[in-house]
């Protein structure tokens, strides 16, 4: 909770659902949406199965059409009223989840609050895929971020210049701007940079395209996506590419629980 975290008992928690297999909702998320008499959740993008897990008569509302002031004041009155609410958000709360806006206004009225996280897309698409983001002396680096639409992006962000990193990177609600996308990406990645694209990940309708810089605007294109998609680009995502050894577990290597041995 913002500013004060010594507030107790709150009464609204900010719950992340994860990306859409429902049985990606942490245990404490799942408790706490159990044990709601009101869940204001993010509309078509939480699994109905985990409204399913509300207790009977809870209230549901769905926040796709509703105002930052309507959202914010289903919250509060449900806190007048000494109960439970949850305002059940997708993927993690914390990224692209329009929470700070909701927290800012809870800190104005004295009301107390804590947020619950998610998983997000970018870690359930390495999950399903198989792979590692981050890789020794190949990638330490992963960049979160997306292309500007309604919303802008600041200039220092844009997307060619983050790409100059060349690190991992998970672009977020960019999909329908996927030719743009790689038209940034290339200069700083090689054509054949490793580039994988999930639509809906953990959804029964999930779907995975994988490919590379050269290839994958088209193959995108040809799939029809454009929307609800995380964009997934890096050599650490090249499955013959392992780099060096994590010296983690290198028996020459000693940290707090073990010595190294010659």
């Amino acid at each position: 909770m913002a500013d004060d975290p010594k507030r107790q008992d709150p009464r609204v928690f900010f719950v992340g659902a994860g990306p859409g297999d429902p049985e990606l909702i942490t245990v404490k998320g799942r408790r706490l949406l159990r044990r709601a008499d009101r869940v204001v959740y993010a509309g078509s993008l939480v699994p109905r199965a985990l409204l399913d897990e509300c207790k009977p008569g809870a209230e549901l509302f769905d926040s796709a059409p509703l105002t930052l002031e309507r959202t914010h004041a289903l919250l509060v009155e449900a806190v007048r009223e000494n109960r439970i609410v949850v305002r059940l958000h997708t993927g993690d709360p914390a990224l692209y989840g329009a929470i700070q806006e909701q927290m800012n206004l809870l800190d104005r009225e004295g009301i107390a609050y804590e947020v619950v996280p998610g998983v997000s897309a970018a870690f359930a698409a390495a999950a399903r895929i198989g792979c590692q983001l981050t890789l020794p002396e190949v990638s330490q680096t992963v960049i979160f971020t997306r292309t500007a639409g309604r919303t802008p992006v600041p200039d220092r962000e844009s997307l060619s210049s983050l790409a100059a990193h060349g690190s991992t990177m998970a672009i977020y609600l960019s999909v329908s701007q996927m030719e743009a996308v790689v038209e940034a990406l290339r200069g700083a990645y090689p054509e054949e940079t490793p580039v994988v694209v999930v639509y809906r990940v953990g959804w029964p309708d999930e779907r995975i395209l994988q490919g590379t810089l050269a290839h994958i605007a088209a193959k995108v294109r040809e799939a029809g996506m454009d929307r609800q998609a995380v964009i997934l680009v890096g050599e650490a995502l090249n499955p013959k590419r392992y780099g060096t050894r994590s010296r983690l577990y290198d028996q020459s290597f000693s940290h707090g629980f073990r010595s190294s041995r010659p």
